[in-house]
């Protein structure tokens, strides 16, 4: 018999990815999202297969899958600025009620779970590169505390079940991650710069442009989580790409990309946005042999290829 996956937020980004790449490796996935975020577009091409099912729910509510589960991957949650400022409660619900009632799940079927942690748990960091050991510089009451708090929360109650009901866990704090099936008005960096250069809009940076982030192609990021899920480590493991650029740089980089001459606007930077953004991934490196493989000008072609071919751009 397959094994059987429970994947959270599988309608959304990452979720589908996730979920493509685990019936590829032979696995029965079953798919849960309440459709805030994600959409059904996503895993569209899953339905006519024998080795997916899908159960539209919040798992904020109780969870119930009936029989065998192996594997809980949770990466059900609001990610981007624009969705958890939008949605303040439900971020907090389902990074806390929603963590419980899965690692509830998971130890009434002896299941192993995986949750999504994130970058965001360092805050904005006193410590560059980030590195596991860090525990952040976090203002629990400004507006990113909805999300950074959720996630602290999370990390928290999910070693809490590990070390007191001896639940095998895992943790993966994921750094931005980009690739096809993004949604171009989630708020980022990545798909705001391409779906205003697709717009012939100028392109907007918060900011003078100087903060960091360090940019992961989505296959990348789902080979992390991979090796991950089946190695033998419950503390948290970043994932991402320590290859880190200016915001100023990537809106440049974008502008070149496709093509446009887009001019660079600068607005306000938000409250409490982090000014620096790389993973240490010396413990991928080390515990899961791990490390990125695709480099920013690939992946980014790739996801341009994508959203240039969306419906809305096509002409």
């Amino acid at each position: 018999m397959n094994k059987r996956i429970l994947i959270t937020g599988a309608a959304g980004f990452l979720g589908s990815h996730l979920s493509d790449r685990f019936i590829k490796e032979g696995y029965h996935v079953i798919g849960m999202d309440n459709l805030v975020t994600g959409s059904l577009k996503n895993i569209e091409h899953l339905f006519p297969l024998k080795e997916f099912e899908f159960y539209h729910h919040d798992v904020s509510r109780f969870v119930h899958v009936p029989g065998q589960l192996d594997y809980i991957l949770h990466f059900a949650s609001p990610a981007s600025p624009i969705d958890y400022l939008k949605m303040p409660i439900q971020t907090l619900k389902v990074g806390s009620l929603g963590t419980h009632n899965l690692l509830g799940l998971a130890k009434s079927k002896n299941a192993r779970m995986l949750i999504a942690s994130t970058s965001e748990v360092y805050g904005d960091p006193e410590v560059h590169p980030q590195n596991e050991d860090y525990w952040g510089h976090v203002n629990p009451v400004g507006p990113r505390g909805v999300y950074d708090e959720a996630k602290r929360f999370q990390e928290a109650i999910t070693m809490a079940y590990h070390n007191f009901h001896g639940l095998q866990t895992r943790i993966i704090r994921i750094f931005n991650t980009y690739g096809p099936r993004m949604r171009l008005d989630d708020g980022r960096a990545l798909p705001a710069f391409m779906g205003q250069a697709l717009r012939g809009e100028d392109i907007t940076v918060f900011g003078d442009g100087s903060q960091t982030r360090s940019f992961c192609y989505v296959d990348d990021l789902v080979e992390g989580i991979h090796r991950l899920l089946l190695c033998d480590y419950a503390y948290p493991v970043n994932i991402g790409n320590p290859n880190e650029i200016t915001i100023k740089e990537f809106a440049e980089e974008i502008i070149k990309l496709t093509g446009t001459n887009q001019k660079i606007v600068y607005h306000p930077l938000p409250t409490d946005d982090p000014k620096q953004r790389k993973p240490d991934i010396t413990r991928a490196k080390s515990i899961l042999g791990w490390e990125p493989k695709v480099d920013r000008a690939e992946g980014l072609r790739i996801t341009y290829d994508y959203f240039k071919n969306l419906p809305e751009f096509k002409k």
